[in-house]
């Protein structure tokens, strides 16, 4: 909506321009126009290009880059709200994981490992709680061990810490959503 509020107005300004110079003859017949007017005259003129020039180079960018907030990056498909680690896990899964695995809160379309849309959401518990603890459990230690223990395609210890905590409480979230 700012974006093209702001496309408008500057289209606004041109058209604006173009009417100026067209009627004052062209741009000499302007520019006479312009050195003829009284002192106050031209001085207005000046202080009018000049708000001009603020409102479109600083004011629209400003409406813009207040519009764009970041709420909308911390929701994943379905609407599932993420935590500030949940966030922090998914860039690390994008970075580290999305060219192998298949993920699509993540927008991953890998082909080399599993499809963790699928893989996740048949890890279940007793309760939801339960069902989010058994596969952060999961996740983690394929992330530590990596799968066939090292020996296969996922290496051990990609991450560690609490950034492997992250993704896989990001991963538990999302999968299959």
């Amino acid at each position: 909506m700012v974006a093209s509020t702001a496309f408008v107005l500057a289209f606004i300004v041109i058209g604006l321009t173009v009417v100026f110079l067209g009627f004052g003859g062209g741009p000499r017949g302007a520019r006479e126009q312009l050195y003829t007017q009284s002192r106050g005259g031209g001085r207005a003129v000046s202080i009018i290009a000049g708000l001009a020039a603020l409102l479109i180079g600083i004011g629209v960018p400003a409406l813009v880059m207040a519009k764009n907030n970041d709420s909308e990056s911390k929701k994943a498909p379905g609407g599932v709200k993420l935590t500030d680690a949940e966030q922090h896990g998914r860039t690390l899964f994008a970075k580290n994981c999305n060219t192998c695995h298949t993920l699509k809160a993540s927008r991953g379309a890998g082909k080399v490992g599993p499809n963790l849309d699928a893989l996740i959401s048949g890890i279940n518990g007793s309760s939801p709680a339960d069902t989010i603890k058994n596969r952060v459990t999961f996740i983690k230690d394929a992330i530590a061990n990596g799968r066939a223990r090292g020996s296969g395609q996922m290496p051990a210890e990609l991450l560690d810490g609490q950034d492997a905590q992250n993704v896989a409480a990001f991963v538990a979230k999302v999968a299959g959503r």
